[in-house]
């Protein structure tokens, strides 16, 4: 023998204020509940996106310092320029410039920067950062630049330090860097 069994709930609260009975069933509110639980854990998961450290982007820099040493620029350029090296991380990336000039040689986030001189580029306060990564990297060798940027997918600037080191024995100076 079966049994079956419908669950209606009705709601006195909406039916005294409406005039009418609202009526649902366990199978809307269970539908409801998933989607509620699956928005909680998606904002949960987008939210702790993990975001680099000023170690790690030394240690990423000096790895392809390293690695023009050992293999030549052109490797390094080439595997810098690839977004699936390790040299594309968390929320940052190594990139290339001429140590002269400021032409970048080597962009994984944005490869239309490739071959484009960026020392006239300005931040949200006017501070011409690719200046200070030459002038930082040819004077002391090796330093951070601070400047405002926007984060990956945001329009708006957040405050951006960057790493940047002159590569020695070449016109070479790799960079990455985190938003504090």
């Amino acid at each position: 023998m079966s049994i079956a069994v419908e669950m209606n709930y009705e709601f006195d609260r909406p039916a005294l204020e409406t005039g009418r009975k609202e009526k649902t069933n366990m199978k809307r509110w269970i539908k409801v509940g998933v989607f509620v639980v699956l928005g909680m854990w998606t904002a949960t998961v987008v939210g702790a996106a993990e975001v680099a450290t000023k170690d790690e982007c030394v240690s990423k820099v000096k790895a392809v310092a390293a690695m023009v040493k050992e293999q030549g620029p052109e490797a390094a350029i080439a595997k810098v320029n690839d977004p699936k090296s390790e040299f594309t991380w968390k929320d940052s990336y190594v990139f290339l410039l001429d140590a002269e000039t400021g032409v970048t040689l080597a962009h994984p986030a944005n490869p239309k920067l490739v071959g484009k001189m960026m020392t006239g580029l300005k931040d949200s306060n006017g501070k011409m950062f690719f200046v200070e990564f030459l002038n930082v990297a040819n004077g002391k060798g090796e330093g951070w630049v601070d400047y405002s940027w926007p984060k990956p997918g945001e329009t708006t600037p957040s405050p951006k330090s960057t790493y940047v080191l002159k590569i020695p024995g070449t016109n070479l100076i790799a960079a990455a860097g985190i938003y504090p």
